[in-house]
């Protein structure tokens, strides 16, 4: 028995040592360094034409990523605006007023002639007809003669009144209309014929371009993704017993891996429904395995830290 003593004696502190160990890691909460990222989708369902940029290099704000095949679009483009040119020209004929020449033409002198001549004509054959020197179907030709001639004329006399008065208020708000519809169509085929050219929406750095020049991708497929320079942030998973005390804008303390001194965080967000395990399954002790994403906000003394490293922050006690 005395010679046991003293391997219990080392075996006892080692148990210690363990068992503070595991408290420790179970005060923290474990995660990664993450950064926003930025994914830029295909407006349509077209060819990749160039990539200006290479994967690695940082893009400012506006530079162009990707470009896509757009033919078929400046095409559309150009019938939107032959559309819109056509109905400015219509709207335009409406709102001059006649010109000269139609109204000189449409006076038609040679029908108010024409039709004094037939008129003058039917009278005759008339009196004629009253002398029987004439037939029934000469007096009926030219009546009919004349009542065309009284037609033409009133058409003419018709014109003359429309060219001289303009044209209908109605016809011409119509127009504008058409006008208005046109030009919104062709800005409309304007902005998406800009689409095609991808331009980064953030400064950042170009992480990835996962497809080639060539390839014909689907509409709305990620083109490119930027990792924005932002301050970055830890994702980490907070142990169930530690969530009633975090709340958005605490401040925790962050060590990251490779790095000796620590970081002051605050906490930008957590999640209210756990991961990983439905809550509704757990009973008794179980419910202490159940985590929370949250994400906590590097300050800016840790913006130069790269995405990925492990992180571990420390809960609050109390």
């Amino acid at each position: 028995m005395k010679g046991l003593l003293p391997s219990y004696c080392i075996f006892i502190p080692f148990l210690l040592v363990i068992s503070g160990c595991n408290d420790h890691h179970d005060n923290l909460a474990l995660g990664s360094i993450e950064r926003d990222q930025i994914a830029l989708t295909a407006t349509a369902n077209e060819i990749i034409t160039t990539q200006p940029v290479v994967e690695g290099r940082v893009v400012k704000k506006g530079e162009v990523v990707v470009t896509l095949q757009s033919q078929q679009q400046q095409t559309k483009l150009i019938k939107a605006q032959a559309q819109q040119q056509q109905a400015q020209a219509y709207l335009q004929r409406l709102t001059n007023g006649s010109r000269p020449e139609d109204i000189a033409a449409a006076q038609a002198q040679q029908y108010q002639a024409n039709f004094r001549d037939k008129n003058t004509d039917n009278l005759r054959i008339k009196r004629l007809f009253l002398k029987k020197m004439v037939s029934t179907a000469e007096r009926d030709s030219a009546q009919t003669q004349r009542d065309i001639a009284q037609a033409e004329l009133q058409a003419a006399t018709n014109e003359l009144d429309k060219l001289l008065h303009g044209e209908r208020i109605e016809d011409i708000k119509q127009a504008q209309a058409a006008l208005v519809v046109a030009t919104a169509e062709v800005a409309l085929q304007q902005q998406i014929l800009q689409d095609y050219t991808i331009v980064a929406t953030r400064n950042g750095i170009l992480e990835r371009l996962p497809y080639h020049v060539g390839d014909r991708v689907a509409k709305n497929a990620t083109v490119a993704i930027i990792t924005t320079h932002t301050v970055p942030y830890a994702r980490i998973y907070v142990p169930e017993p530690y969530r009633v005390n975090i709340t958005a804008g605490k401040k925790l303390t962050i060590h990251v891996d490779g790095i000796k001194t620590s970081y002051q965080g605050t906490v930008r967000w957590i999640a209210i429904i756990p991961s990983f395990t439905p809550y509704y399954t757990l009973n008794g002790s179980d419910k202490a395995r159940l985590v929370y994403l949250a994400e906590v906000d590097f300050p800016d003394s840790g913006r130069e830290l790269p995405a990925g490293v492990p992180v571990q922050v420390e809960m609050p006690h109390e």
